[in-house]
């Protein structure tokens, strides 16, 4: 099971399927056939540069058609692709390039200025190959990196190649074809690597929860430096869909013109993506009347955004969940069997984290180590392992104290623990009630931040709301909301705490609100409540306590 077998049978039986990548207001289009002797003239390259065996080669670049070839050339060349996250930090960045140590990375033009400046520090850096123009201030920025020997443009580097490669037969498919990075709790980010054997498996497991085929017109919103991609380019070569890629233009409004004029049958994303789309959508400039499902993954997705796709524009919503450390693919909300849009418990399913995948095993573990049953109300750490679930981060012999606990800590024996907890019903479908980290114990109760942010989404003037615990002197812990309204929205606190009086109690309210313009993110898009956490502390949030 080697990327390999995935490459060659994707790019000859799906020659002619398409990759196209947006430009902002056009299209550059290519096909299946056309990324497979760009893959092939990229191991030539590499090869070139002295690529051997197990070499690292990253990639700095958006969802494009080039970034594909990439994605496809190197693993099968027997290389370990690594896809460094384009949205780090400096010195982040430097980190986690320098643990998985690439000898070249390729590069998109438009990102050179967040890269340049980290050059001089990526030790293991030998060659930079540019995806686009090359001025001399580039050259000379490259030229003053001291461990980087060469500076390639991508259309001059591969013109003198040929289009096809002996893929090599003799890797082992558990070998690392790939390589991504988890933010750590307070260590470095941990680095998972992903098998040939993995990624193959987790290519067919994807096929088949997502039900897609050729004749799918996927948009990849999701970048493909986050959590391998979701997959999705490796399902591309099973399937044959259509590859939409978006490069740089993530906005809303640009997704919706991108699908509506390709004709996109499917999506994948995070929700603050969705969130943005649906703004477009609601507005009445765009339709999208051939898309059946969007996937979003990557953070919890409020229900009133679910809804709001299928109630006003009949799209469906495609609840996963999954991490890093998964591949990422562990749970998917599939549609409810023996169940219509009439019945109550319909959307209870739909709104869920999915029903665990097949080839993953899944446990739930309660506070005092016991292992709780799947009944739908015990709740507990959710555990995991299968056949794409890793079973250690990456070791170079260079991590500190506190890089070796938190790798130790993340695993219970073979099980890697999520640090999500939530509860799982007899038919297998997952519902988180919160990050084992976030969850607010309030006077000896348990109070689910996640169930209290939804809440307030479901709201129509509310954009976004973040929950987090924050010290109180009489009950150790309550809940601070954090709130983002909508434009033009004289919306109170207390207006919002009697939103919420219906379906919570009367203590489990908050009592400490904070109206900002933006809840805080990581690099992928999910809600930092650390950053909130440290602004709350430093009283940087404006607090009105009711």
């Amino acid at each position: 099971m080697l990327i390999s077998q995935l490459l060659t049978y994707g790019t000859t039986v799906h020659a002619k399927s398409e990759v196209v990548t947006w430009t902002g207001d056009d299209t550059r289009r290519t096909t299946f056939g056309e990324v497979g002797k760009d893959a092939a003239r990229v191991a030539h390259a590499l090869r070139a540069l002295g690529v051997e065996g197990d070499d690292r080669v990253g990639t700095f670049m958006w969802n494009n058609a080039e970034h594909l070839a990439v994605y496809l050339g190197v693993p099968s060349m027997g290389a370990v692709l690594h896809a460094w996250n384009i949205r780090l930090f400096a010195e982040q960045l430097v980190y986690v390039a320098n643990h998985g140590g690439a000898k070249v990375v390729f590069v998109d033009t438009t990102l050179l200025p967040l890269l340049l400046p980290s050059l001089p520090e990526l030790t293991h850096l030998r060659h930079v190959v540019i995806n686009g123009p090359v001025d001399e201030e580039t050259r000379a920025a490259v030229s003053a990196a001291p461990h980087v020997e060469g500076l390639h443009s991508w259309s001059e580097l591969l013109a003198d190649y040929l289009d096809t490669f002996d893929w090599p037969e003799d890797v082992d498919e558990n070998d690392a074809c790939g390589l991504c990075y988890t933010s750590g709790t307070t260590g470095n980010p941990k680095g998972v690597a992903y098998s040939h054997r993995s990624n193959f498996l987790h290519s067919l497991a994807a096929v088949g929860t997502m039900n897609l085929s050729a004749r799918d017109r996927v948009l990849l919103v999701v970048p493909m430096f986050h959590a391998n991609a979701w997959g999705m380019p490796y399902t591309a070569m099973v399937t044959g869909m259509t590859l939409l890629m978006p490069d740089r233009f993530l906005q809303g409004d640009h997704l919706a013109a991108f699908g509506e004029a390709e004709g996109a049958t499917f999506g994948a994303g995070v929700p603050t993506i969705w969130t943005d789309m649906l703004r477009s959508l609601d507005n009445g400039s765009r339709k999208l009347p051939l898309v059946k499902t969007l996937l979003i993954g990557g953070s919890a997705a409020a229900p009133s955004l679910i809804r709001g796709y299928w109630d006003r524009h009949g799209i469906d919503i495609m609840h996963a969940w999954g991490m890093t450390e998964t591949s990422p693919l562990a749970s998917a909300a599939l549609e409810p069997p023996g169940l219509t849009r009439d019945d109550d418990e319909y959307w209870p399913y739909r709104f869920s984290q999915g029903r665990i995948s097949a080839g993953v095993e899944a446990r739930l573990v309660d506070d005092d180590g016991n292992v709780v049953p799947w009944d739908g109300e015990s709740i507990g750490e959710i555990e995991l392992r299968g056949n794409w679930i890793t079973g250690s981060y990456l070791r170079t012999g260079g991590e500190s104290e506190v890089d070796i606990a938190e790798m130790d800590a993340k695993f219970d024996d073979d099980w890697l623990r999520t640090g999500d907890v939530g509860r799982i019903s007899a038919d297998g479908y997952l519902v988180l009630t919160d990050r084992a980290k976030d969850v607010i114990k309030s006077g000896g109760e348990w109070i689910s931040s996640v169930e209290l942010e939804n809440a307030l989404m479901a709201h129509p003037d509310v954009v976004e709301a973040a929950v987090i615990g924050v010290p109180d002197d009489r009950w150790d812990e309550r809940p601070l909301a954090a709130v983002v309204l909508a434009p033009e929205t004289s919306l109170t606190a207390p207006a919002l705490r009697d939103f919420l009086s219906d379906s919570f109690a009367k203590w489990q309210l908050p009592e400490r609100w904070t109206f900002i313009d933006e809840v805080p993110k990581t690099s992928v898009g999910k809600f930092d409540k650390k950053v909130l956490r440290q602004q709350y502390a430093d009283g940087a949030l404006e607090v009105e306590v009711l």
